[in-house]
């Protein structure tokens, strides 16, 4: 894939970190997978719509390890982390212990708080460095019942060592949930390899896939203890039996899927996800890390994320201090789209973007470093 494949405006746009843009092909994949079929058929449409909902699914085992079996469609992470949780048997009749970092992202948290009858919530300071294991061992102890962890950190552009953190839960016998939403499509992941208990993601950054394309990964270890209080005729084992006297949950993760699914953003978000796996994760990260290269040669005093590739997210995070404001605002003037939040300006180099867009905005910010 090349710039040219993809959408884009007149403008630099490095806001690959809130919505990747969209790829030329969709739309006519769209009109193959989802519109032809209601267009031409003379027969209902929903086996067509769900081989596109399927190829969802194959993609992202592509791309992130598994099988496609392990994976079930959900409109946001909200929705699969409410599910999840509430399908836990021993998690409704106890006191639960979270530990979470400040650093989540706020609808994360409003689950956790939410979903369980009876929880606890433990925070790890915003303060602290969450892409370093020495923080998750200092505050992991025995007494959590489960460990919340983003893989990547938005506003701090930190990434978590999320196998070490999950082995160290693993060995105080807690659960574990991994948030993938900021780094799948461009930092290489291996569920099986990570082993957590369940992962949640979407489609609409990195991946360019667009809104309500999420996604639930279930280990399938531990599916059969998972009984989802959420549900609808597609988490029945046969969904088209249509006995309103007999409900079976469906043996793999789609026992999680509930009611009459929208099948558009999947369809959609399908077409990119395959595009990005078949293109391997590897390379996109590697393009990502010779711009991010650039930017910290150019501006390091300035960098408020990390600056190294193990411990960095695809994002950039520079600060010129006071007078932030007022380079966030000549950027814009300058076509750049970019974002502020609290600890500076925020740029995520994809692959659509060029060593002449990242000159470009460090020539700029330049101007008002102190």
């Amino acid at each position: 894939m090349q710039a040219h494949d993809f959408y884009l405006p007149s403008q630099d746009y490095l806001l690959s970190h809130s919505v990747g843009r969209m790829l030329k092909s969709a739309q006519q994949d769209f009109n193959r997978q989802f519109m032809a079929p209601w267009q031409q058929l003379n027969q209902e449409p929903w086996a067509q719509w769900l081989e596109g909902v399927e190829r969802f699914r194959v993609a992202l085992s592509s791309l992130l390890g598994g099988s496609a079996s392990e994976f079930c469609p959900q409109t946001n992470l909200s929705s699969g982390l409410t599910k999840w949780l509430m399908s836990l048997s021993d998690f409704q009749n106890q006191k639960v212990k979270i530990l979470l970092s400040e650093h989540d992202f706020p609808s994360m948290g409003f689950v956790l708080q939410q979903a369980l009858q009876d929880v606890e919530l433990t925070f790890i300071p915003e303060s602290e460095d969450m892409s370093c294991i020495d923080t998750w061992q200092r505050y992991l102890g025995t007494e959590y019942d489960l460990v919340f962890i983003s893989h990547v950190y938005s506003n701090t552009g930190q990434q978590a060592p999320v196998s070490d953190i999950i082995s160290c839960a693993k060995s105080k016998n807690a659960r574990v949930v991994v948030d993938i939403a900021q780094s799948a499509g461009i930092l290489p992941i291996d569920l099986h390899y990570w082993q957590a208990d369940c992962v949640v993601g979407s489609s609409v950054k990195w991946l360019c896939g667009g809104p309500g394309a999420g996604y639930l990964w279930v280990n399938p270890a531990t599916l059969f203890d998972c009984q989802p209080k959420d549900v609808g005729w597609f988490s029945h084992q046969n969904p088209f039996e249509f006995d309103i006297h007999h409900f079976a949950p469906h043996d793999t993760v789609l026992r999680f899927w509930g009611g009459t699914p929208s099948v558009v953003p999947y369809i959609l978000a399908g077409h990119s996800i395959d595009a990005f796996a078949q293109m391997g994760s590897e390379k996109v990260r590697a393009h990502n890390l010779r711009l991010l290269a650039e930017i910290w040669q150019s501006l390091s005093p300035w960098c408020m994320s990390p600056q190294h590739p193990s411990r960095c997210s695809g994002t950039a995070i520079v600060n010129p201090g006071k007078r932030l404001e007022a380079c966030a605002q000549a950027l814009k003037e300058q076509g750049m789209a970019i974002d502020v939040r609290k600890h500076g300006i925020r740029v995520s180099p994809h692959l659509y973007n060029s060593h002449e867009q990242v000159s470009r905005f460090i020539d700029t910010v330049q101007r008002f470093v102190d």
